[in-house]
């Protein structure tokens, strides 16, 4: 392993602390009490009044002015300045502590200290150090980014190769990047609290699978060895949570990591979040008026109103959004009405849009792929596109008035599908004969293509009451509600090639 002279030079110090006997990654509860924004409001709520304290972070900056030192240290919810002074935290003229472990810190080193509250000449609110100690030693330098007093960043850390590889370094330097995952965090509870005040269930369904149903997309393969059998990377929780409404559940919801075998780009990541919910005794209509009721509420829980900044976009998710048929934003968009004609006719008129196509793509993909390639990118605002052709649609109960269509919708905000939502199918004559359909298309060479799932068949047999469900990406809801253009700024943890280590 190649090191740097940085790096050579911290584990010579971490070899030198161990042959004094201080120990530099020491087993014990460290006791804080405070964190560094919550105790600066309350030491100014109580009109600069001194007292005790105890914490822990990360070194920062180092300011050495010989007998006393200034360190920043960092926590979990920002930057706290530290006063030491060598008389202070040495006992009994034994300077090892100071000369050893202050002296001696780097940046990144964490530390814990007990000490009380005051401000400095300069009005910084900062700890004055009684005791200190070395939590753990950093041996590997962090990225240096220099913040002047205005709050202006210098050297900033931008490169994506670095922030996605070594997240947790990215975090430590980039505050910004710590409070969109809260953001995220904070989205996904306001999601589940507005479920869960619907009495709503929460449940777990396998990732795993036999059968990887309830979206067309290709699934990961993998071997179970105990069974003998190959098994599928879930591409969709769907099937198993429409089991459970036979079951007799009226209200069912989870959040996923679903797994899906195609490509990557700013929107798209093999692993991905989905929220999926399920609800007996309701339609598609319900579940509108229900999803822009739950994004409106969402805005406001992440960013306190409901007008946003989204990639150069201004978006208001106050409800009621607007809803336009999938035919009708067709014809809008390509001046052509394409709602009565057959496979071919599609294709050409695909081929004259300049949309690109393949033998395999039946009628619905062709409809998919025009939509995509020539409308979604013009609805910024929010949309429902609603009732789409069967084709489209193998899981979703045929309109109750409009021949050939479904009661399906999807929701697009700034050109991108956030929501795919159905009046579910519970007819098991009709699945089945969908399912059949899809079948033919695999054969056909669609990777795509649902498999014939006939233990869901069966369930539907016993009797599946009328349903709505829905499934929202997290992933990309998480972009809009913190302003990112890639889906990999809201993934902690990317997907990415392999890393070559020497």
């Amino acid at each position: 392993m190649h090191l740097s002279e940085q790096e050579i030079i911290r584990r010579e110090k971490l070899n030198h602390l161990k042959s004094i006997g201080i120990d530099a990654y020491p087993a014990q509860t460290f006791p804080v009490s405070h964190y560094s924004e919550s105790v600066k409001a309350q030491y100014t709520a109580n009109d600069n009044q001194a007292f005790d304290v105890c914490m822990a972070g990360r070194i920062l900056s180092i300011n050495d002015k010989g007998k006393v030192f200034f360190f920043k240290i960092q926590d979990a919810e920002g930057l706290m300045q530290l006063y030491v002074k060598r008389d202070d935290i040495c006992v009994d003229d034994d300077k090892t502590l100071f000369d050893e472990i202050v002296k001696k810190s780097d940046l990144g080193d964490i530390i814990g200290c007990k000490g009380y509250m005051f401000t400095t000449k300069t009005g910084e609110i900062s700890v004055h150090v009684k005791e200190l100690t070395l939590l753990a030693k950093s041996l590997k330098p962090l990225p240096i980014v220099k913040r002047d007093e205005e709050g202006n960043v210098f050297d900033e850390v931008t490169d994506p190769e670095f922030r996605y590889r070594q997240r947790y370094a990215d975090l430590i330097i980039n505050p910004t990047v710590k409070e969109r995952f809260l953001k995220r965090t904070r989205m996904i509870n306001c999601i589940r609290e507005y479920l869960n005040a619907m009495n709503a269930l929460e449940v777990d369904t396998p990732v795993l699978q036999s059968i990887p149903g309830g979206a067309a997309a290709r699934p990961f393969i993998t071997h179970h060895n105990a069974l003998d059998v190959p098994f599928y990377l879930r591409i969709a929780n769907e099937l198993y949570l429409k089991r459970l409404i036979v079951g007799g559940f009226d209200f069912v919801y989870e959040f996923s990591r679903n797994f899906r075998n195609e490509g990557m780009d700013r929107t798209h990541n093999p692993e991905f979040t989905i929220l999926e919910f399920y609800v007996a005794y309701k339609d598609y209509l319900w579940m509108m008026e229900t999803t822009e009721n739950l994004l409106e509420k969402v805005a406001l829980a992440t960013n306190g109103k409901t007008k946003l900044e989204a990639w150069g976009n201004e978006i208001e998710f106050k409800a009621p959004y607007k809803r336009i048929s999938i035919y009708d934003a067709i014809q809008e968009h390509t001046g052509v009405d394409i709602s009565n004609m057959n496979e071919e006719e599609i294709r050409e008129v695909c081929k004259q849009q300049h949309i690109e196509t393949d033998p395999s793509m039946g009628r619905g993909k062709l409809i998919d792929e025009l939509f995509g390639g020539k409308c979604e990118a013009h609805y910024i605002q929010p949309t429902f596109i609603i009732d789409y052709p069967v084709d489209m649609s193998p899981l979703t109960k045929k309109h109750r008035s409009k021949e050939g269509l479904v009661e399906r919708f999807e929701l697009i905000v700034n050109g991108k599908e956030i929501a795919n939502a159905y009046s579910e199918l519970n007819d098991p004559v009709d699945q089945r004969e969908r399912f059949e359909e899809q079948a033919k298309l695999m054969e056909r060479g669609d990777h795509e293509a649902m498999f014939i799932d006939h233990d869901f068949l069966r369930a539907l047999e016993y009797g599946m009451p009328p349903t709505a469900g829905i499934g929202i990406g997290i992933d990309r809801l998480a972009m809009l509600m913190s302003n990112q253009s890639s889906i990999q700024d809201v993934l902690l943890f990317p997907q990415m090639r392999p890393e070559k280590f020497s």
